[in-house]
């Protein structure tokens, strides 16, 4: 690692194989705490390069624990976290709102590390089982058209990173990688991202696979669609701004989608809008950013995922869609 270290330090790129190799290193316990903690910190330092980046994303995916959802062909919805914003946790609500509209999700997810609330914390704190079952998988997805997996069942290998992340407390180049280690390799994505440079990264990489995607960066930062101005979005057919004008809703502030102090606050919010109980703004976000998703597995027009997004949080099928899921867990 000190060879690596110094060479980073010196401004050196690694080769994609090199940084597949250190990743691979790190996951099997060769490097102290400290060593990771100065591999992590030099990232923060620097850009990321797409060799570097690849090179991590083929090392998580080696070593992973697959689960085949194949016969589903699900899509995931997952930011990379990191924005700084702390909104409300938006697309784990439009995973939600995604199923209830009859699309098949397999949602991804982690536990904050630099915000109030990740994906993980608000399925836990309602009740949402983890496992890697793969019978208990397929039940959740056939009976209520989405699997959660929870990212640290599935790669063992973050078990020697988590501490180091969970106390820096920063976005890593970790947050850059969770969406596009899925376990179950889904053909379909939506991933939301902190910057434009990082999506044109994503854009590259997802450009030599087969999968359909949208990519996501809000330009006033999120990595998500905020309609609080424009966002950019890159797809395996196009690349366009959209914005609230697109959908015919008003603008949104940044006070109108925060996301609370506590992991309680974020559950309250997200049950509050699957509930009927949300504000306009809390439901066209979600609905904006669940048009997207259902327009990519359906290979429709993103307004038209919206009208099927809006009847499924109003019509109560996402509601439904999480009342099912506590039930499977309960029962687990």
């Amino acid at each position: 690692m000190k060879n690596t270290l110094h060479r980073l330090i010196h401004h050196e790129i690694l080769t994609k194989e090199e940084a597949k190799t250190t990743l691979v290193k790190i996951s099997k316990g060769d490097f102290s705490q400290s060593e990771i903690a100065a591999f992590l910190t030099v990232f923060m330092m620097r850009p990321i390069h797409i060799e570097e980046l690849e090179g991590f994303r083929d090392a998580l995916l080696e070593l992973c624990i697959r689960v085949d959802l194949s016969p589903y062909n699900p899509i995931d919805l997952c930011g990379t976290g990191g924005d700084g914003k702390n909104t409300f946790n938006i697309s784990t609500t439009a995973a939600l709102v995604t199923a209830g509209a009859g699309v098949k999700v397999a949602k991804h997810g982690n536990y904050g590390v630099s915000s109030v609330s990740g994906s993980s914390n608000v399925m836990e704190y309602l009740g949402i089982h983890f496992s890697k079952d793969i019978e208990f998988l397929e039940k959740c997805i056939d009976s209520t058209n989405i699997c959660i997996l929870h990212a640290p069942l599935f790669h063992p290998a973050m078990k020697e990173v988590a501490p180091v992340r969970k106390e820096l407390g920063v976005k890593t180049f970790f947050n850059m990688l969770g969406p596009m280690v899925n376990p179950a390799f889904p053909k379909n994505q939506i991933v939301g991202v902190f910057s434009l440079e990082l999506a044109r990264m994503y854009g590259y990489l997802y450009q030599k696979t087969d999968k359909k995607y949208s990519i996501l960066h809000d330009l006033a930062g999120y990595d998500e669609i905020s309609l609080t101005g424009a966002a950019k979005v890159i797809s395996n057919t196009s690349e366009h701004l959209i914005d609230a004008n697109f959908f015919n809703v008003e603008n949104v502030t940044q006070k109108a989608i925060y996301g609370g102090n506590t992991i309680k606050d974020a559950a309250t919010i997200l049950l509050s809008i699957l509930n009927g109980k949300g504000t306009d703004a809390q439901n066209n976000v979600v609905c904006v950013n669940a048009a997207v998703a259902i327009a990519t597995a359906n290979q429709i027009e993103i307004k038209e995922g919206f009208v099927l997004a809006r009847e499924s949080l109003l019509s109560g099928k996402a509601a439904k869609v999480l009342r099912q899921l506590q039930k499977l867990s309960k029962n687990k």
